[in-house]
């Protein structure tokens, strides 16, 4: 697919694949379109000016780049925006509530997805009637998960989940998205934090200037020399001086060995 915000082109078309009950995790710098790519995917972004210029988006054989956002979350695709983007003055459970508007189940299934968030994240029982513009960073990103979990989708985007978190708090975070995998959903995590992402994910994209540069197994990339230096902040002077000898190994950046 291709994205565009009027006359800028944020995506260049942009393919991926996320296999049933797998993470998937999409690195790039910042303004690479990784934002872009999940709001594409869950047609909010006519809120953000933009539109899907070219290519189509299909979640289990059901074509959905045509639905209204609330369709695709009765589809059983949910997101967690960047920022976390909590209701500050309603209460932690009216959140909740508000997650399941989407839902299609029945009013069991609602409570046993209300009783699935609290098993993970057990604060959010425990404070259900606090504003949740008072909850610390790492309490409003466990409320902005859940939220997205009361519509029991089987497709979670997840949009930087560690940004602005104390180390401590993002290891939870990880702990948790790997438990949310695990019971079945699957997930497209867009990362800033490459070192979390690829230790999360099964296969991994990178974007560069809104087109895919790289992908394959996140093992692989991780073992990139150009992953490593660009984004995981390694620097390994022998590697280096091996590059250019090694490029054929190794998935590399055209644009990146170009110096841009």
């Amino acid at each position: 697919m291709s994205v565009g915000y009027g006359p800028v082109r944020a995506l260049r078309r942009v393919s991926l694949d996320v296999p049933d009950g797998t993470v998937v995790a999409v690195l790039g710098g910042n303004g690479a379109g990784k934002s872009t790519l999940l709001r594409a995917v869950s047609r909010t972004l006519s809120f953000q000016g933009g539109a899907l210029t070219s290519g189509d988006i299909h979640f289990e054989g059901t074509r959905v780049d045509g639905l209204a956002p609330d369709r695709v979350v009765a589809a059983g695709i949910s997101q967690v925006p960047e920022g976390r983007r909590v209701f500050a003055r309603m209460t932690v459970a009216d959140n909740l509530r508000a997650g399941a508007l989407g839902s299609t189940g029945t009013r069991a299934a609602k409570a046993d997805a209300l009783r699935r968030v609290h098993e993970l994240f057990p604060v959010l029982a425990e404070r259900g009637t606090q504003r949740a513009g008072l909850l610390s960073g790492g309490e409003q990103q466990m409320l902005a998960v859940g939220r997205a979990l009361m519509a029991s989708p089987r497709l979670l985007l997840l949009d930087e989940p560690s940004l602005g978190l104390a180390p401590l708090m993002a290891a939870r975070i990880a702990d948790t998205i790997r438990e949310i995998n695990a019971q079945g959903t699957s997930v497209l995590l867009v990362e800033q934090n490459a070192a979390l992402a690829l230790r999360l994910a099964s296969r991994a994209y990178v974007l560069d200037v809104g087109e895919v540069a790289l992908s394959g197994p996140a093992d692989e990339l991780a073992a990139s020399d150009e992953v490593r230096r660009r984004y995981l902040g390694v620097v390994d002077e022998d590697a280096a001086a091996d590059a250019p000898r090694g490029l054929g190994a190794l998935p590399t950046l055209p644009r990146w060995e170009a110096g841009r």
